[in-house]
């Protein structure tokens, strides 16, 4: 949520239904018209229109823009605004703060998408994964821990133009999990684009709830990783991840549970070769 600088008692009953909506919707508001922001709270345009000098805007206009500037927030910035005096036991990222970002993924977790995500993965006959940056290790992760199960998966680690490279092989069977925080990547797009000409199946992992990108996928499941002038946690996208390895292990129990065995005995036969 976003908070507006603006006492609630100096507003009107449709100046508070207006800031609430931005304050729960502001990615929405940003590609917004007026017209459709009165459309979705169910006010007048004029009233629209007259709310943003009374929060210190001229226009919905210059609205967009400050805020713009303050969602280009730097790592560094996100760092600075972290206390230097953390509470309890040295912990800047603190149980609160983790447990609000898990509640927030669970609230917006449907469970219909998830179980469609997981049978997708199941049936594809191949999976490809992109994930690059803060993703990257959650991209091999699931990787690591999907391969075990006899899924044919594959960690896309070409960029630029390389990535072609990989397209080339897709085909209407496979699936392609991307993960798009804060925004989408033109390698991620040209994937979600091609999926046009192909067909095949698309899982976007986002933390935004609402984007003018997150529609373009086939499935799109939500992790929070915290506001966006804050520093961005990868607690919940991690437990998503975690759920989903579990969640395809119970497709075949019983043969997962033997290959795991098998890894086992693999490891205790050349232990002493291949130290862990």
């Amino acid at each position: 949520m976003v908070p507006l600088q603006v006492d609630k008692a100096d507003l009107t009953q449709n100046q508070i239904k207006i800031a609430n909506y931005i304050s729960k919707h502001l990615q929405q508001v940003l590609l917004s018209t007026e017209k459709e922001i009165a459309s979705e709270i169910g006010i007048s345009i004029a009233s629209v229109s007259r709310f943003w000098p009374v929060i210190g805007y001229q226009n919905l206009k210059a609205f967009k823009q400050q805020m713009k500037k303050e969602l280009e927030v730097s790592p560094a910035r996100k760092i600075r605004g972290i206390s230097s005096t953390p509470v309890q036991q040295k912990t800047y990222l603190t149980m609160e703060k983790s447990i609000s970002l898990l509640q927030e993924t669970f609230d917006n977790l449907q469970p219909d998408k998830f179980q469609q995500a997981i049978d997708s993965l199941f049936r594809a006959k191949k999976v490809y994964v992109l994930a690059t940056g803060p993703s990257k290790g959650l991209g091999e992760l699931f990787v690591y821990r999907i391969k075990r199960f006899g899924i044919s998966i594959h960690l896309i680690e070409h960029h630029g133009n390389e990535i072609l490279e990989d397209l080339l092989h897709l085909t209407n069977q496979d699936v392609v999990v991307l993960f798009a925080f804060g925004r989408l990547l033109p390698e991620e797009k040209i994937v979600l684009e091609y999926q046009r000409e192909i067909h095949y199946q698309t899982i976007m992992i986002t933390d935004q709830l609402i984007a003018d990108f997150t529609s373009l996928a086939t499935i799109t499941l939500f992790a929070s990783r915290g506001d966006t002038n804050e520093f961005h946690s990868m607690v919940a996208p991690t437990l998503l991840i975690e759920n989903m390895i579990l969640s395809l292990s119970m497709k075949e129990k019983e043969q997962n549970i033997a290959r795991l065995e098998h890894l086992s005995a693999l490891r205790k036969k050349y232990e002493k070769d291949l130290p862990r």
